[in-house]
């Protein structure tokens, strides 16, 4: 014969909480008087929804009933007088007041999360704004420079070598000096990349623009100029494209193949051509005295600029190491998440 377990019951404005003290509920129910078949019926004071939800523990059957109108039960049943086996569940009770507070407090915590999340949607959406202005630009003016030096060399042949720095140059400083919003990008977070070997490439490349080429008129003329120049174009034009489809959650396989592949070869031999242009300014260096260090009087003398480009082809291969080190890592992260998705 089927026994009545105990049922602890509370209310909120639209559900109906049971809490019935059975252990082991999902094979046969062992209450008061031990295992058992237990069952119970309750007629409700108004009507419910049909769907009622259920969920087992080793303790407890723990059961949701819908309230067919949102509403306050002045009591659970239809009786006046309730079943001995029910009884309040005050860990759940609350009063009508204390339930309208619950609400206002839920609504509250649901506001500011929604709030919170405008918030950061919105600085989202500014950020993602202003990395595809950014990436956008340079991929314009580095296209500019590439497809410029190649339709040069094809019309001028040998010729367009020597005189690369007087058409070319002024792009080259605007995309370079631009390029410095990297390095802050990366500081302050707004991309997910390495701080150093931002500014390693920065500083690098700009060095070579800036005081190589742009301090020495003799450097103006040199095939140097040109090599530097293409080898640099010709990364950053997979380079900022792949950064700009990033921006709209985008990926075309071909060009993450080849922003990812194509510096293995185009890198070293960018540090190659910067190392000759350094090499080549060096006895130019020391005859035009420019950029000496003066020394006091007494000794009567000063410290040549060719001592730290001795220096500086060191810390070239240095930084050659170091960011080579950290695109591998990359490539290795990029393919090998790439390899999960897809297994």
């Amino acid at each position: 014969m089927a026994l009545t377990p105990l049922v602890y019951w509370a209310q909120r404005h639209e559900e109906i909480y049971l809490r019935v003290e059975l252990t082991d509920a999902q094979v046969r129910g062992r209450g008061a008087k031990g295992q058992n078949d237990y069952k119970f019926s309750l007629e409700f004071l108004l009507p419910v929804k049909s769907e009622v939800s259920h969920k087992s523990t080793q303790r407890q059957v723990n059961i949701t009933v819908q309230k067919l109108q949102r509403g306050w039960w002045e009591r659970l049943t239809v009786q006046e007088r309730k079943p001995i086996f029910l009884a309040p569940d005050f860990d759940r009770w609350l009063d009508e007041s204390d339930a309208e507070m619950e609400i206002r407090e839920k609504e509250e915590k649901r506001n500011k999360l929604k709030a919170s999340r405008y918030k950061e949607e919105g600085f989202i959406s500014l950020k993602t704004g202003f990395l595809i202005i950014y990436n956008l630009v340079q991929f314009l003016g580095f296209s500019w420079i590439f497809i410029n030096m190649t339709v040069r060399l094809f019309i001028f042949g040998q010729d367009s070598l020597y005189d690369t720095f007087h058409t070319i140059s002024d792009m080259m400083f605007f995309c370079q000096i631009l390029a410095a919003v990297e390095v802050l990008n990366a500081a302050f977070g707004v991309v997910r990349t390495g701080v150093i070997p931002t500014l390693i490439q920065v500083v690098g490349r700009n060095f070579i623009l800036f005081i190589i080429f742009g301090s020495l008129e003799e450097m103006h003329h040199k095939p140097v100029v040109f090599f530097v120049f293409y080898l640099w174009s010709t990364i950053e034009i997979f380079r900022y494209p792949f950064y700009l489809l990033c921006c709209f959650n985008t990926e075309w396989k071909t060009l993450t193949w080849l922003r990812y592949t194509i510096w293995i070869p185009l890198y070293p031999l960018g540090v190659l051509a910067e190392a000759v242009a350094v090499i080549q300014s060096i006895p130019i260096f020391d005859e035009t005295k420019l950029f000496n260090i003066p020394l006091p009087k007494a000794i009567g003398t000063s410290i040549s600029f060719s001592y730290f480009l001795h220096f500086y082809l060191v810390l070239m291969f240095l930084g050659l190491i170091i960011n080579f080190h950290h695109l591998y890592k990359q490539r290795k992260r990029r393919f090998r998440t790439k390899k999960r998705k897809a297994n």
